[in-house]
């Protein structure tokens, strides 16, 4: 028979306890067996009747008789016959005690060898040890070690998953602080939380290697998180570096566990709070909105940019082809110009005064075809003329309005300009022929 720990473990049972069971179940046995043969004695001695409940002293005398007869001894020769004669029993029979004392070692022999006999169910594993040394470790099954005191067997469960939390809401008082507060890089403080959550590997190291593994994986935790923190700034462990400490954090308390030989395989480890000490929590919760709000007004102002850039670069691009077009009609005019001016300085030359008149005629004609005109008679030999100024004047403005200046000089214009430089050339060549 084996009983079971908190931790699941089995646990042999003292064997001589289990003897005591024993000779306590023989025992009561005999003394039924002997109370039922006093009281059929006492019936068929009254004849049947029932005269009351059987005698304990007499129970007790038939009992003690037996037993002394069983194990060689004498059968009680002061207790009176039945006859009511006072001789003795007569002498013990050695065969039938030799018989019952090898029956009784051999039951007792049996129960101790069947305490051998232990269960490893499946997840588990059982550790064998001789004198409380290890000697060998057993699989899920029906096992067999031998009885105590030779060896005994610890049944540990290696597939359960459990967890340890690190960081706790006790403040020390040497310092003030919460037992879950580390000291980061920067010298600021930080209140971490985590749950670390590992299994057996090896039940043989876990048993014997270390006086209590679990303690030692809250002790690898704690040395574990303040080296990572440590040597982290107070921003990477808040925002930055939050799910890198948990595998960190594994790695770091593996290493740890296999120096001590614990036999402890650590699964996952659950960061379940970083934050700054409640006394400057506050501040913190200001800190993390103004970097929420520049996050979004930097947001904003990308996509203001990516809005607008476009349609400038492409306005740009506009008046770039644009610009392009306007150097390039410019410069085929200029050149048409200069092309013109030496063909008509080719005949000039040849014929000054005819060309000279020809100039003359063509830049009057342009001049006259854009302006309004006024017939005078001056055969009338009146000294007195009369114009219509403001009706002029009227019609001018209403010529001006109808044809806006461009924005950027025509051909016609810069056409027109030309001429009337050439014409006022022609009309000084002319007065300087006169004189």
């Amino acid at each position: 028979m084996n009983t079971y720990n908190d931790a699941g473990a089995a646990r042999p049972r003292g064997r001589p306890a289990l003897l005591v069971e024993a000779l306590a179940l023989l025992w009561s046995g005999a003394v039924r067996r002997a109370v039922w043969r006093a009281r059929g004695e006492r019936l068929l001695a009254t004849g049947g009747r029932n005269d009351g409940p059987p005698d304990l002293d007499e129970l007790w005398r038939d009992f003690n008789r037996r037993l002394s007869g069983l194990f060689g001894g004498k059968g009680g020769g002061n207790s009176p016959q039945p006859d009511g004669g006072g001789a003795s029993s007569p002498p013990p029979d050695l065969r039938s005690a030799g018989i019952g004392i090898g029956l009784i070692g051999a039951v007792v022999a049996l129960i101790w060898l069947g305490s051998g006999f232990f269960i490893v169910q499946e997840g588990q594993q059982g550790v064998v040890m001789s004198f409380g040394r290890y000697s060998h470790t057993v699989e899920a099954g029906f096992q067999w070690r031998f009885p105590y005191p030779f060896q005994s067997a610890e049944v540990v469960n290696v597939t359960q998953l459990r967890s340890v939390e690190v960081g706790r809401n006790s403040v020390v008082q040497a310092t003030g602080l919460r037992d879950s507060s580390m000291l980061t890089q920067d010298e600021n403080i930080v209140d971490i939380r985590f749950t670390v959550q590992y299994r057996l590997k090896d039940s043989k190291d876990y048993l014997f290697e270390n006086r209590n593994a679990d303690e030692a994986v809250v002790l690898a935790s704690e040395s574990a998180v303040r080296e990572i923190v440590g040597r982290s700034n107070m921003d990477s462990v808040l925002y930055e570096q939050r799910d890198a400490i948990a595998t960190d954090l594994v790695k770091s308390i593996q290493a740890q566990l296999d120096r001590l030989k614990t036999g402890i395989l650590i699964s996952n480890v659950n960061v379940q709070s970083v934050a700054p000490p409640e006394q400057v929590q506050a501040a913190f919760d200001d800190a993390v909105k103004a970097g929420a709000d520049r996050s979004r007004f930097k947001n904003e102002g990308q996509a203001y940019a990516n809005d607008v850039i476009p349609k400038a670069q492409g306005t740009a691009s506009r008046l770039r082809e644009e610009a392009e077009g306007y150097k390039a009609r410019v410069i085929a005019q200029a050149e048409g110009d200069a092309s013109r001016f030496k063909q008509v300085l080719t005949e000039y030359q040849k014929a000054p005064a005819v060309t000279r008149d020809r100039l003359y005629v063509d830049t009057m004609r342009e001049v006259y075809s854009n302006v309004s005109k006024i017939m005078i008679e001056s055969r009338t030999g009146s000294n007195l003329l009369y114009l219509p100024l403001d009706k002029l004047m009227q019609s001018a403005g209403a010529t001006a309005a109808a044809a806006p200046a461009p924005a950027l000089p025509t051909t016609e214009s810069t056409g027109t300009s030309q001429n009337d430089v050439r014409s006022r050339d022609n009309q000084r060549s002319r007065e300087r022929e006169s004189r």
